[in-house]
């Protein structure tokens, strides 16, 4: 058989989907991608209304992912930086706290802000410094606690935690309470210290735009929900069988694979709410963070900051919110509206839409950097893909969805079940 000839199925045209097929395209291997919904991307998708980019929750990329590195074309997306620092909400009082090592002008305000003691201040340059040199394996290899534990034993005080750490990184981690490995912790901090959070001028689904753009030879079928995934067929959910010689599940797989039932993932969720304003309350690209105990919003950011905004005189607000709550639609808009005014002295904000992201992040332990094509491979034709399998992170995503397909083409390369597919399907 030609490499061509082999029947490669990718389940999902998320970001671990697709760089799983450009892997494949570059073996010379023409995979399928089977998707659920009417387009690439997964979590990483933007809508337009009324003239607005909206991304399926406010999203960053973070310019020194190896991966995104290797994956990306970071000109052709015209990437915006984001401001290194946070502008902090509490009291009534609006104060900004950076790196200046990387942005002069946040010296002085970082300096003369009392948000946390020099002493904190003086603790996260030295973890910067730290972070910067601590290889990413051994970040991976070091023992797990959560977050909040790792700050706390570091020294950093009370204030800075409550007023910076928490509302920054819950804003990342998807959960209040700092909960998440420590492993993360270090991760992220350290990608935040080597680069820049950056968003793609044309928003998020850019990149999954774009790594759909450089296939060539990859056939998509969209509007296509799988049911079920077997050894060697796929049935979905109008139970149509699709034969497959492999089979990569670059999505949940737990309700695909009968096996995976009690393996199922479990997921953050969290609020993402978009506003039109009429006049911005600050001016760069740079995330608000409110630091109030009692207050539902955790973080807003202004998109048209990177993005010219369509209406004169308009700006698009987004705001997260992370807390669990029980309101109504209706009633989480007015909190918000509320909120934004209480908090941040922003009135009148007109609501756009919402959306409600249930399985925003996955909620892991034991978090990796780094996973083999052997361990992708769940039987002889199934192959498993996903950030879910490492960490929370477009850099997972990307490393995994390469891991399965060369797991595919290993095993094809290697000739260990070739005969058997090949006269299977002559």
């Amino acid at each position: 058989m030609q490499k061509s000839d082999y029947k490669i199925h990718i389940i999902g045209s998320g970001v671990s989907g697709l760089v799983a097929a450009q892997v494949l395209e570059n073996f010379g291997y023409h995979p399928t991608i089977i998707e659920a919904s009417n387009t690439v991307g997964g979590r990483v998708k933007s809508d337009i209304v009324d003239g607005y980019v909206l991304d399926h929750g406010f999203q960053v990329l973070l310019s020194e992912y190896p991966a995104a590195q290797k994956y990306l074309d970071f000109k052709a997306l015209d990437l915006q930086k984001l401001v290194p620092g946070a502008l902090i909400f509490k009291d009534g009082k609006k104060q900004k706290i950076g790196d200046p090592l990387r942005d002069l002008s946040l010296l002085f305000p970082t300096i003369f802000a009392n948000i946390g003691s020099i002493g904190d201040k003086l603790k996260i340059l030295k973890l910067n410094t730290t972070l910067k040199n601590k290889k990413l394996q051994d970040i991976f290899d070091a023992q797990e606690i959560t977050t909040l534990q790792y700050l706390k034993n570091y020294g950093f005080s009370d204030n800075i935690i409550a007023n910076f750490f928490k509302p920054f990184f819950s804003g990342i981690f998807l959960e209040p309470n700092l909960e998440t490995s420590s492993r993360m912790f270090e991760f992220v901090y350290k990608m935040f210290g080597k680069g820049y959070a950056v968003i793609p001028k044309n928003g998020i689904q850019a990149i999954s735009n774009q790594l759909k753009n450089k296939l060539n030879q990859t056939i998509f079928n969209f509007n296509s929900p799988v049911k079920r995934v077997k050894n060697n067929a796929i049935i979905l959910e109008n139970e149509k069988e699709i034969k497959s010689h492999f089979t990569i599940v670059a999505t949940e797989a737990s309700p695909l694979i009968s096996n995976l039932k009690n393996q199922e993932t479990t997921w953050k969720s969290c609020d993402s709410l978009y506003f039109e304003i009429s006049q911005k309350t600050f001016t760069s690209a740079i995330i608000g963070l409110i630091a109030d105990k009692s207050a539902l919003i955790n973080n807003i950011f202004y998109t048209t900051s990177i993005q010219k905004s369509p209406n004169q005189n308009k700006d698009v607000l987004s705001v997260t919110v992370v807390k669990e709550h029980q309101l109504t639609a209706n009633e989480l808009i007015k909190k918000v509206q509320e909120e934004l005014e209480q908090y941040c002295n922003i009135s009148k904000a007109k609501f756009i839409k919402r959306y409600q992201i249930k399985k925003a992040l996955p909620k892991l332990s034991n978090l990796q950097y780094e996973i083999s094509s052997t361990e992708t491979q769940l039987t002889t034709s199934i192959f498993l893909a996903g950030d879910q399998l490492l960490n929370s992170s477009l850099n997972a995503a990307m490393i995994s969805g390469e891991r399965a397909a060369m797991g595919v083409i290993k095993t094809l390369e290697d000739g260990l079940i070739v005969d058997e597919l090949t006269s299977e399907y002559q």
